[in-house]
């Protein structure tokens, strides 16, 4: 008996959750979101709902907004007339089964015919097949990636819970609009009567829809269909990475998720998240910074971090290091005067005496007032070096022949600047009060900010 359970362990690992492990973190033959163009994408899943689904897509029409519906064969074959409507209206209809049943469960000819039915259902009513498919909860089995050529898998970049009622719309809509970001696939019900759903709940996700699609279009951000977001997606320098490469981006952009949870790192913007921080204690040997003040081991330092998933974009919509350097000039012009609007209002964060980093650099931060020191030797400067030459690798618009070529300069650089001399070049003033000892104006040299070649990675972890 012992023996038999241990082979049934196997054969659905093999069959089901390594597929969906695979697919799920690497993208493995699916689709789960698109790239930062403006645009993020409404799913719906489990409809048409009589009760919820016109509402829905009134709202839609109200604001404009364009959706895809992964619709369940067996509800779209009782309500005809939201599907025609759905199609008339310019939404993408895609297949979520005839009944809601996960693949894990189903045979791989079960699975098909499933499909084939919904599809058949589809085009009866609007005249037109659907190649867009998500399985029941998102799960995929081992057959699953060999419909490839027949359907393209779509899952999604953010899920909100939106089929437990008891969340509400007030928290719901904050969800919602914490992910509310260019590429986003956000992944929404309009019917809760599925297995494990509150009949109710889509009356909380009308209300929080409705105030994320107003942010939206403040924002200057607009949703589009996901067959739209695949497109954009096939034309982009991503698309034409090994799945080796994408696999390492996958790797890296998870562990940027959890870095951020584990050290409880801040956003300068939020809502464009770029330039990253936290508060801590420097642990290093005593330096003298450009102002004639020291550093010791101890005092207070606000480290800054590369936003990973900007970072990648940016590096992969460059043709050239020039043109990376001025984009990353750009960002950091704009973040950092933000990062002093913060340090200012914030009594923890003006008692830090610099900002800190690690650069994998040629030249370029010290004309934004850092100060570039050396790292001592040690297990940390060769890990380091280590982890950025592998970014490089993949974000540089070289790739690797960059390393090659000039591996003499990519050594990584610790970088200071004084708080004082942030707050200066954002015309800031020093709160009275603070710990932060005020130097004259005349004590600091104006200088001048200028469009130099940035380091080939930033401040990464």
């Amino acid at each position: 008996m012992e023996t038999l359970l241990l082979w049934l362990f196997y054969i659905s690992s093999f069959y089901a959750f390594i597929p969906g492990i695979i697919s799920r973190i690497f993208g493995f033959r699916v689709f789960r979101k698109g790239i930062g163009t403006g645009g993020f994408a409404l799913t719906f899943d489990d409809g048409p709902d009589p009760r919820f689904t016109p509402r829905l897509l009134d709202l839609l029409q109200q604001h404009g907004a364009k959706a895809t519906f992964f619709v369940v064969g067996a509800h779209a074959e009782r309500h005809p007339d939201l599907i025609r409507r759905m199609h008339e209206e310019g939404h993408l209809i895609g297949i979520h089964n005839y009944v809601h049943k996960s693949n894990w469960l189903m045979r791989p000819s079960t699975v098909r015919r499933q499909i084939q039915r919904t599809d058949d259902i589809i085009f009866d009513i609007t005249g037109e097949r659907s190649t867009y498919y998500r399985p029941p909860w998102g799960i995929v089995n081992l057959f699953d990636f060999s419909k490839r050529r027949q359907v393209q898998i779509v899952l999604w970049s953010a899920m909100f819970g939106d089929w437990r009622e008891k969340q509400g719309s007030e928290r719901l809509a904050e969800k919602m609009l914490s992910r509310l970001n260019p590429g986003e696939v956000m992944l929404l019900h309009d019917r809760g009567t599925t297995l494990g759903a509150n009949p109710d709940a889509p009356e909380h996700m009308l209300v929080a829809l409705e105030r994320t699609l107003e942010e939206a279009k403040l924002r200057g951000l607009s949703s589009i269909r996901v067959d739209e977001m695949i497109k954009a997606a096939e034309s982009s320098p991503m698309h034409r990475l090994s799945f080796a490469k994408r696999m390492v981006v996958g790797l890296w952009l998870a562990w940027e998720q959890v870095f951020q949870f584990l050290f409880r790192l801040k956003t300068v913007s939020p809502e464009d998240p770029f330039l990253h921080y936290r508060l801590r204690k420097y642990q290093g040997q005593s330096l003298m910074m450009e102002n004639g003040a020291f550093l010791n081991k101890g005092d207070k330092v606000i480290e800054l971090h590369i936003d990973n998933r900007q970072l990648f974009e940016i590096g992969m919509h460059s043709r050239s290091t020039a043109q990376l350097a001025i984009r990353m000039i750009r960002r950091m012009n704009q973040d950092l005067p933000l990062l002093a609007d913060r340090i200012t209002a914030d009594e923890h964060l003006v008692r830090a005496k610099a900002l800190y980093g690690v650069s994998m650099l040629n030249r370029g931060p010290e004309k934004f007032g850092f100060t570039v020191l050396d790292l001592p030797k040690g297990w940390f400067a060769r890990s380091t070096k280590f982890y950025l030459s592998v970014l490089m690798s993949v974000i540089h618009p070289t790739g690797g022949a960059r390393l090659k070529e000039r591996s003499e300069v990519l050594i990584p650089k610790m970088i200071l600047m004084p708080i004082s001399e942030l707050l200066l070049r954002s015309e800031k003033k020093i709160p009275t009060g603070s710990q932060v000892k005020k130097r004259r104006e005349e004590d600091y040299p104006v200088k001048v900010v200028h469009e130099a070649e940035l380091p080939s990675a930033t401040i990464v972890h």
